[in-house]
């Protein structure tokens, strides 16, 4: 039977091109996200995927989308949460509900996923367990004070988790995303950029297939990845 690979956030960018990209690898995709229309497309384009509408905030919801994709597709051994939640603006034009709901969706969702997933692992003595993160995770900028502190919390949370799971066989790892996805939106927002200025979704997931995938004796946690001209 093919292994499962569970992925939060599966919008139009980094997160359907993790299923395809996982897909293509020989895996049963589950597919999460609160855009069921979406979804629907995905299942219909990507074999033997499933999709399930839930906003990973709701932990409940959440926990029976995984029971469903145990039932019906099988154990997860690679998770990967792609799903976020961003606000821009500085600590006083930011809602503080923004900055908490940010919270629930960047840092309580990974820990819920990794507490309902990583037992399985742990008893297999293998497994993967990826967060999707980005430049904010490393440096507080004024006009990001609703986001930054959130991927900050979810980069340790995810160390922390890395130190007690890789001795149990499974690995788990943060792939900070220094760049602007290439989306609409994103080009919309910067219509006089280069196409060099813009980090390929497919080139990201490209990155989190290898980190899944490699050896034993060579496990990544910090991972960075950004186009060849951006500036750090």
């Amino acid at each position: 039977m093919s292994k499962v690979a569970l992925i939060t956030g599966v919008g139009p960018g980094t997160g359907a091109a993790l299923a395809r990209r996982f897909s293509s690898g020989g895996f049963r995709v589950a597919m999460i996200a609160r855009d069921a229309d979406r979804l629907s497309m995905l299942e219909a384009e990507i074999p033997a995927s499933l999709g399930i509408a839930v906003d990973v905030t709701d932990s409940e919801a959440l926990d029976a989308a995984i029971a469903r994709v145990e039932r019906d597709l099988g154990v997860p051994e690679i998770v990967i949460h792609n799903a976020v939640g961003g606000v821009f603006g500085n600590f006083q034009q930011i809602e503080p509900e923004a900055l908490e709901r940010n919270f629930q969706v960047n840092v309580m969702a990974l820990l819920h996923l990794a507490r309902r997933c990583t037992p399985a692992m742990v008893e297999a003595g293998r497994g993967c367990l990826i967060a999707s993160g980005n430049t904010s995770a490393f440096r507080g900028k004024p006009n990001f004070a609703g986001f930054a502190p959130t991927k900050a919390a979810q980069r340790i949370l995810a160390e922390a988790i890395a130190r007690e799971l890789g001795p149990k066989g499974v690995h788990v790892a943060f792939v900070m995303i220094d760049a602007v996805i290439d989306l609409a939106w994103t080009r919309a927002l910067r219509p006089d950029a280069p196409d060099a200025y813009f980090i390929q979704p497919a080139d990201i997931a490209e990155e989190i297939w290898h980190v899944a995938h490699q050896p034993r004796s060579a496990w990544s946690f910090n991972v960075e990845v950004r186009p060849f001209g951006e500036v750090w």
